[in-house]
């Protein structure tokens, strides 16, 4: 029996000493997986250390318009950037990322663009410049009747093979819900982010939730006053101010609340990236993750037309206007509208924050923005949000092992139970010759 016991012991220390081999190897093997830097980012323009958005922006900005037709982030985490020729293609290659050879450039989009701005008004409609399939996209909602269809889609004819119109169902409409419970005097909103001018302390949210003047209360009852609007840019823009009544953040910086009590610091602002995981918080839904598809986008809202907003595919309802956008503590915009719900999906667009920022003069408080921290930065500095809340409201999981690679998880957890059985089988052991030494003992001086 003690020798079996013995061969047990051996063989579990045997096992265990070759989970904490395995969980070493595993752990090497996935920093030889890792995605190193590019070589040549220098001859792109960046840095050894340039994130991937940043080499993207570096490579279109050096290349320029007429070779170029945007960059965005593919799904393996790496930058594409849409080029015009050959010799293009071989540059962006040379700095480290990749290239897709396309016939419009970015001067042939944004002539699209241009004459789709120009021709008359149809509410219901916006577009976007789709960079991974070089075209412009126009989205049609319910609301255009079969002749604004039908005039759009000559006028997307002539302008080009590379204009494409798509009908989407539900309809184009600012996020406030009239009649609702209120915060602002003619609807609910959601407030975005705490922002300050050097003295005065305010809210960041939408331009259509109220003009100058609205009064905000923390209740429908019109108690607890929170503020008035003193700035408001809407249609064209889609973003506000209102200034605290006692002129002071509640809590000296800005926060997001993403359900149950739980709250993410904010600790930068900055410009998205196309494909990059984005997360909204509003009065009404919660929190909801979803990508940005595209920037630069312009929606026909039935009060106006907006400009440069960011296309995503977050879901958002009426009451959720003027919520945060973020990712991994970052501030990136303000919600303005979009179509669809949460029960169906759809998309959303969303104020960027550093043009409101810098259009109000103020800045998100407790952030660097986007020049302080170099331009397309869309990640906080270490430590920032989503280390400490690993889970938000409505079943959206927030990034909780931030600086710690994918790849090294698995063997972590392998060395680490190896580590505790190598342990515990030492443990029992000493325990046994423990026990086995007082009995011989005891019988000898019993």
């Amino acid at each position: 029996m003690r020798h079996a016991r013995r061969r047990l012991q051996r063989l579990a220390q045997v096992a265990a000493t070759g989970g904490i081999l395995c969980g070493g190897l595993m752990i090497t093997t996935a920093t030889a997986g890792e995605p190193s830097a590019p070589a040549g980012r220098e001859a792109g323009g960046g840095s050894a250390t340039a994130r991937p958005d940043e080499l993207g922006a570096s490579l279109v900005a050096r290349l320029g318009a007429a070779r170029t037709a945007g960059t965005w982030i593919g799904s393996d985490g790496l930058p594409v950037v849409a080029v015009t020729d050959a010799q293009a293609a071989a540059e962006v290659g040379r700095a480290g990322a990749r290239a897709k050879v396309v016939r419009h450039s970015m001067r042939q989009l944004r002539s699209a663009t241009d004459a789709l701005r120009s021709a008359p008004r149809v509410p219901g409609t916006a577009w976007v410049m789709d960079y991974a399939s070089n075209k412009v996209v126009v989205h049609a909602d319910s609301t255009v009747s079969s002749d604004d269809w039908s005039r759009m889609s000559g006028l997307a004819e002539e302008i080009g093979g590379f204009v494409e119109m798509q009908r989407t169902k539900g309809s184009f409409t600012t996020r406030v819900s009239g009649g609702a419970p209120v915060f602002a005097g003619n609807g609910r909103c959601s407030a975005g982010f705490d922002v300050t001018d050097g003295r005065r302390n305010f809210i960041l949210t939408a331009g259509h939730c109220g003009p100058v003047g609205t009064t905000w209360f923390q209740d429908p009852q019109a108690a607890g006053r929170v503020g008035t609007t003193t700035a408001s840019n809407f249609p064209g823009s889609d973003f506000s101010l209102v200034e605290y009544e006692d002129g002071a953040a509640s809590r000296g910086g800005s926060v997001v609340g993403i359900g149950g009590g739980r709250e993410i610091r904010i600790t930068g602002a900055a410009d998205p990236f196309v494909g990059q995981q984005v997360f909204r918080s509003g009065s009404t839904t919660g929190v909801h993750a979803g990508r940005v598809t595209a920037l630069n986008a312009t929606v026909n809202f039935p009060e106006g037309t907006v400009t440069g907003l960011i296309e995503t595919t977050v879901c958002a309802e009426p009451g959720d206007s003027g919520g945060p956008l973020f990712a991994r503590g970052v501030a990136l915009g303000v919600t303005s509208g979009g179509n669809g719900d949460c029960t169906t999906g759809g998309l959303t667009y969303f104020q960027p924050v550093t043009t409101a920022t810098a259009a109000l003069g103020v800045r998100v408080i407790g952030a660097t923005t986007a020049a302080e921290d170099g331009p397309g930065v869309a990640v906080p500095p270490p430590g920032a949000g989503g280390t400490t809340v690993p889970e938000a409201a409505g079943g959206v999981r927030l990034p909780a092992w931030i600086g710690v690679p994918r790849g090294y998880v698995p063997g972590l957890l392998v060395a680490a139970v190896s580590l505790v059985g190598l342990v515990a089988t030492r443990w029992i052991r000493s325990a046994h010759d423990r026990r086995s030494y007082r009995r011989q003992y005891s019988q000898v001086w019993g």
